[in-house]
């Protein structure tokens, strides 16, 4: 398994917040922070400046990127804190490795090529992470469907990748598709949005089936651990009934209804993306 501690400092970097380790039971599950990185892009999107979490209190949405405060995530060590004061206002979550990482399905894709090989998941295309590292994160028998989404069988869901600043911003033009889709309010912003002759940026939460685009949009963090800097981001499956195809075949997004509330906006995003692993690789 990588380094525990490595590990805490890419989920430091991805979601914003101080993770910790503890004994206890973790504040997030791997279904909530997968929650918390994509809602934190929906609402910055929206022109939110904080996002309310349960379990994880207010989440500042401010652009601290641009003051390089998240590229080496606090140490985790006793002793006076060195942070400054906008990392010592960041929320502190608290997980154990134990409930939170699952090491038996860790795959190491550093060195590995595929080449011409085809893997299929959900009956799609699935572009392995080659050239990275995966931490599997603890998530079978966690939901009342089964496991049968995280599968390779006909039942599972495509795999997808989902990074840092994946939102409205990438200016896609959605398209009426087959898996496109039917609530009225989004085909309405569509057709309003070509007859006006402008793009249509999808409301709601952005992945990838592609490994080299996400790549484009992960975190890099210079880790305590070691000195060495680090991309980070997260391997998902998306259910195919709730993703919606975009012009660009390499873009996909999970659509939010004008309207929707907080509640429902977290439930839109729970049930369709589930995290199972952190992907890190040296730079």
């Amino acid at each position: 398994m990588v380094n525990t501690q490595l590990c805490l400092e890419a989920l430091s970097a991805l979601s914003g917040c101080n993770v910790e380790q503890t004994d206890s039971s973790s504040q997030l599950s791997p279904q909530d922070f997968i929650n918390v990185v994509a809602l934190k892009e929906f609402y910055k999107q929206e022109g939110f400046k904080e996002l309310e979490y349960p379990s994880l209190g207010t989440l500042s949405l401010q652009d601290l990127d641009e003051q390089d405060l998240y590229s080496s995530p606090l140490p985790l060590t006793e002793g006076p804190s060195t942070a400054g004061p906008s990392e010592s206002l960041r929320p502190v979550v608290r997980i154990n490795p134990q409930d939170f990482f699952h090491p038996q399905f860790d795959y190491d894709f550093t060195n590995i090529k595929d080449g011409d090989t085809k893997f299929l998941r959900g009956n799609e295309p699935y572009f392995r992470p080659c050239g990275w590292n995966r931490v599997a994160l603890r998530v079978t028998d966690r939901y009342d469907s089964g496991n049968s989404w995280l599968g390779t069988g006909k039942d599972s869901w495509p795999v997808s990748y989902h990074g840092h600043n994946m939102d409205g911003s990438l200016g896609i033009i959605l398209t009426r598709e087959e898996s496109a889709s039917d609530d009225p309010q989004f085909l309405d912003a569509a057709a309003a949005s070509l007859v006006q002759g402008e793009t249509t940026r999808g409301r709601g939460v952005y992945s990838t089936p592609n490994v080299k685009m996400a790549e484009k949009y992960s975190k890099s963090f210079k880790s305590n651990v070691d000195g060495k800097t680090y991309k980070v981001f997260l391997q998902n499956r998306i259910n195919p009934k709730k993703r919606t195809k975009c012009q660009r075949e390499d873009v996909w997004l999970i659509y939010v209804p004008e309207g929707a509330t907080d509640v429902k906006t977290r439930g839109i995003v729970q049930e369709s993306i589930r995290p199972y692993g952190l992907l890190l690789k040296q730079v």
